[in-house]
């Protein structure tokens, strides 16, 4: 599917660059999901970081949808993030909870470096970006050198009003993450037992 719709993008204009821009993908390597399951699986307490911090949430299906996507519509040099769904680390636990049994929770502080939400779009971008429906497209910066608009015309804006981060998108709560989880292959195929690879 994939290669069909870059063969259209190639005949539409030649070679586009573009990018995407997410954050982890559920249940793959750099997500926790896997280890709060393993953690429930061995009796283990669920050892939480902050459980008000915040994550955007997209499973695997969303990261192909949104590299198509960006297939189809690029133009050169824009860049594509998808409207996602993003929950607190505390609701993200015990939506896995729910799903795979209760277990005790363990709070053990953020680690160095790590944010309490996630940017996907500076307010920098955010003044470029255009609204597609369930994506943002944000236009390269194409702005010269001619400083005489910021020093001889006046003030020129270069920020939108906020960046578009984990903590202002659209909250799941519990249940809206436990609807999410089990749309995901990895947590169907550990409820059913089968073995599965964990996505990249």
């Amino acid at each position: 599917m994939i290669q069909a719709r870059s063969q259209r993008a190639f005949e539409r204009a030649g070679t586009v660059l573009c990018c995407t821009r997410y954050g982890n993908v559920m249940c793959s390597r750099g997500s926790v999901i896997p280890l709060f399951i393993d953690q429930i699986k061995r009796k283990a307490p669920i050892t939480i970081t902050d459980p008000n911090m915040t994550r955007f949430l997209m499973n695997l299906d969303e990261a192909v949808d949104l590299v198509a996507f960006a297939f189809e519509h690029a133009e050169p040099g824009d860049l594509f993030i998808q409207k996602a769904d993003a929950s607190t680390i505390g609701d993200l636990a015990e939506g896995v909870m729910k799903v795979f049994g209760e277990t005790e929770k363990k709070i053990i502080g953020s680690r160095h470096g790590e944010k309490l939400y996630e940017t996907l779009m500076t307010r920098e971008e955010r003044l470029r970006s255009v609204d597609m429906g369930r994506y943002f497209r944000i236009a390269p910066d194409a702005r010269g050198l001619n400083y005489d608009k910021f020093y001889v015309e006046g003030s020129v804006a270069t920020e939108g009003e906020e960046a578009y981060t984990s903590h202002n998108t659209r909250r799941l709560d519990v249940d809206g993450v436990v609807e999410k989880l089990l749309a995901t292959d990895y947590v169907k195929e550990e409820l059913e037992g089968r073995p599965h690879i964990v996505e990249a």
